[in-house]
């Protein structure tokens, strides 16, 4: 049988006193509160009353961090899959507002359609559809197979919405509905990919957000 839904679930807050972009950078774990956002996003999709039979996380400690809780409380194993990972972005490791700042970082951002300052947004979309499909396709093999949950970041998450939805993959950063710790939920209806619902099940007042771009 094929799986109900598939959740796309970011990572809790991650320790980051120095309020720098990590992207890709080692060794950022989750927060104390960004560990209890991630075991609320576990217990979020725990209530929605259907088994999860397959987990996937990125490579990244904070998200392996975050699917913990899921592997607790589904007894799974997750699967690290390197498709599932942040994109690259030329401002890693600094803080967005200094670097912005210097006229010799602005060449960064003579594309942001692209965007020029790191992975290509059509990138990102098809490595993100290649992994659900992948998963989704495995799952109809399997004759008890539930819903799948997949531990990834803001913009790949956001990235998949839009091109689901059928919009410009261009976009303003800020303006990502796609909190810390947030579902957003899709199920597949023959080849095409369907948004059916975004939770926010985590508090996430005051939690520090600006590990990408």
């Amino acid at each position: 049988m094929a799986a109900s839904l598939l959740h796309l679930v970011r990572h809790g807050e991650v320790h980051n006193p120095s309020r720098v972009l990590y992207g890709r950078l080692p060794d950022y774990h989750l927060s104390t509160a960004g560990e209890e956002m991630a075991q609320a996003a576990a217990e979020h999709v725990a209530g929605l009353g259907d088994p999860v039979t397959a987990l996937f996380a990125s490579p990244l400690e904070r998200a392996q961090e975050s699917a913990a809780p899921f592997a607790e409380v589904f007894d799974l194993e997750p699967e690290t899959d390197i498709r599932l990972i942040e994109p690259t972005n030329v401002f890693e490791g600094t803080r967005m507002r200094r670097s912005l700042m210097n006229p010799m970082n602005w060449w960064h951002l003579r594309q942001p359609s692209l965007p020029s300052w790191g992975e290509p947004y059509a990138s990102i979309a098809e490595r993100m559809l290649g992994v659900m499909d992948e998963a989704w396709t495995a799952a109809a093999e399997i004759p008890t197979a539930g819903d799948i949950v997949m531990v990834s970041h803001q913009a790949p998450i956001w990235i998949t919405h839009l091109r689901v939805a059928g919009l410009p993959l261009q976009h303003d950063p800020r303006t990502r509905r796609c909190a810390l710790s947030s579902v957003t939920s899709f199920a597949r209806v023959g080849d095409v990919w369907r948004e059916v619902s975004y939770a926010e099940p985590a508090a996430t007042g005051g939690a520090v957000d600006v590990g990408a771009v």
